[in-house]
């Protein structure tokens, strides 16, 4: 039986006190804390090897290499991608952000002409459709909605259920012949959702639509498997996932990533260059890795995408799921609405609140004070809030290392919140 306790014991900034109470972080949704094993990974690279990749010859830059590519070859088996040795289908970014930038950059050079026949399948004109959902963090709304305006291609979007929750079952209507792309998010970093994604991504594939799927909030969480979601292209963060911040991954299907222009231009993502004519970028993955990679935290990231393979990923969602349980009874609190379902069908841990007469500022700062780490705010997923009738909220975000003590602790917490505030 897996020992969570222990496993609590490898972060060491869980152990201190806030404002006089040990700490309960509960705020994994926006940045995960980092085991002993990823900080030292980060530290030992730069105290042994530490070099630029893939452009020397000395002994460090070889090792350095080396374990940046051994980091991406980790990654890649965490999210079952990278099929074929040496087809390699996991692209290096800053983020997530940077990652669904990159596809949205590529897509409108491809629609500008760029990368030749082979870049056609990602070319959006008038005319066309680009669909997201009202869900989406702004990294995907925003990054394809500059897409449809650069195009002049138009937006649509998929409604929400009462719950927050994305109506996939709309998916042979939302998703016509003129769609081109579908970006869409796995999980709600608001509520929580599991998105039944089968539909959307048949239905696009059915009129030949390429799928980006926001993967960020479900790394981490669940078992996730590229090939079995059948997605054309998928984003996450490393700093989610128990890695370093400044890092990120992009699954792409080889086939498609050979065909997609360059989003972004320097060193490493070209093989020849002239003063007189277009250059001859390098295969994927370095074609979409201009500029020095961030090798520390990717090695880091490895190390982290290793250390949760080592627990298992069904054990992790498993041991969240208790949590989830528990942070559930904010339901049960007088003045305490949740947004998104109030049961455990198709969630993950993250369980976003609103408290009848306080504003979610006032709530968060009333919930550090006893140590816990909450979010406040509109977590970057405005339209869904306005789907709701709010503007902000609190959201509660477990990881790996919480503990039902922890969830009660904060439920606990928010009990107090209207009568400090209210009198209630």
């Amino acid at each position: 039986m897996t020992d969570f306790a222990a496993i609590k014991s490898e972060f060491p900034i869980l152990n201190q006190s806030i404002h006089g109470h040990p700490l309960v972080y509960l705020d994994s949704g926006a940045t995960a804390q980092k085991p002993q094993a990823v900080i030292d990974a980060e530290s030992h690279f730069y105290e042994t090897i530490n070099a630029g990749v893939h452009r020397g010859a000395h002994e460090l830059a070889a090792r350095s290499t080396v374990a940046f590519e051994e980091a991406r070859a980790k990654v890649a088996r965490l999210v079952n991608a990278n099929a074929d040795e040496g087809q390699e289908e996991i692209v290096v970014t800053a983020g997530a952000t940077a990652g669904l930038n990159l596809l949205a950059t590529a897509f409108g050079n491809a629609s500008q002409g760029r990368g030749g026949d082979a870049a056609k399948r990602f070319s959006i004109k008038p005319g066309d459709e680009i669909v997201v959902s009202k869900a989406e963090h702004h990294s995907v709304l925003l990054s394809f909605q500059e897409l449809a305006a650069r195009t002049g291609a138009t937006l649509k979007w998929f409604d929400l259920d009462e719950y927050g929750s994305i109506l996939s079952d709309t998916a042979d209507t939302v998703i016509t012949p003129r769609t081109k792309v579908v970006a869409i998010t796995e999980i709600s970093n608001v509520t929580g959702h599991i998105t039944d994604v089968a539909p959307i991504v048949a239905r696009a594939h059915e009129v030949g639509a390429i799928v980006v799927l926001d993967v960020c909030q479900s790394v981490p969480h669940i078992p996730v498997d590229v090939k079995a979601l059948d997605v054309d292209f998928a984003c996450w963060s490393g700093h989610k996932m128990y890695g370093p911040t400044g890092v990120g991954f992009m699954y792409g299907r080889r086939e498609l990533l050979d065909a997609l222009p360059p989003a972004s231009f320097g060193g490493s993502m070209v093989e020849l260059a002239w003063m007189d004519k277009p250059a001859q970028y390098m295969e994927p993955p370095a074609r979409f890795e201009a500029g020095t990679q961030p090798v520390a935290q990717v090695v880091a990231a490895g190390v982290a995408a290793e250390w949760m393979m080592n627990i298992g990923m069904e054990t992790i969602a498993e041991h969240e799921k208790t949590i989830t349980r528990e942070l559930l009874k904010l339901g049960d609190v007088p003045g305490v609405k949740i947004l998104g379902r109030p049961d455990m069908e198709d969630r993950i841990g993250t369980v976003a609140f609103e408290v009848e007469g306080v504003h979610p500022h006032d709530v968060g700062q009333f919930i550090d004070s006893m140590g816990i780490a909450i979010r406040m705010g509109h977590h970057c997923a405005q339209p869904i809030h306005r789907h709701f009738g709010y503007y902000a909220s609190n959201r509660a975000s477990s990881g790996v290392y919480n503990t039902p003590e922890d969830a009660k602790a904060l439920v606990d917490a928010v009990s107090q919140v209207r009568g400090y505030f209210l009198g209630k």
